[in-house]
């Protein structure tokens, strides 16, 4: 899922130039397109349900705040807006660090991962896909914040080298060795499972 298709990015310029001009449903319909996305992605970053709803919502609000100094031609606006929730997600998990729950609390009925039980698959099957879910969440937990949001990013949403790279404001290779270093420590976390 990148940040969006070229037709998608000229789609959401066009709602940010209305909002821009004053037209508050402009940013009311970038924020149903992305609010799913948005969520999952504070979820992956701080762990609980209400914690990332609540931020993800907050950034919503000093996204359009903001939404003056946006500059399409710089960016597509998912990253721009990641960013803003990024820090947010930051300064959360700065404020409650002796506080924090383990990565794997989150709500497991959420489609996060993708869903690969069928009803009329084996109990056993279930059990070990269950087990080997819980595993790769306890692992994800386990990394530092750095390596958490690299496969974040580009395993969980999909974004490319170039989308991360600007959003973490860094060049392609910084993104493409942090990502090989989060892989290698979370398949080392994995080497029972895998």
């Amino acid at each position: 899922m990148n940040d969006t298709s070229q037709p998608e990015r000229e789609r959401d310029s066009w709602l940010i130039s209305r909002c821009q001009a004053g037209e508050v449903q402009a940013f009311g319909v970038l924020v149903e397109k992305y609010k799913q996305r948005a969520y999952y992605t504070a979820l992956g970053l701080v762990g609980t349900h209400e914690d990332a709803l609540d931020i993800s919502q907050e950034a919503f609000v000093r996204a359009y705040r903001s939404v003056a100094k946006f500059q399409p031609h710089k960016s597509g606006f998912f990253t721009w807006y990641y960013k803003i929730l990024r820090n947010l997600c930051s300064n959360f998990l700065r404020d409650r660090a002796k506080h924090a729950r383990p990565f794997s609390e989150i709500d497991k009925s959420k489609k996060f991962l993708s869903e690969i039980i069928d009803e009329n698959y084996d109990p056993t099957v279930i059990a070990e896909r269950n087990e080997l879910k819980d595993a790769v969440w306890r692992a994800i937990s386990s990394l530092n914040a750095p390596e958490r949001e690299i496969i974040m990013l580009r395993d969980f949403q999909e974004m490319s080298y170039k989308e991360i790279a600007e959003t973490l404001d860094c060049p392609i290779g910084t993104v493409m060795s942090r990502l090989f270093n989060a892989r290698k420590h979370l398949r080392k976390k994995l080497n029972g499972y895998l």
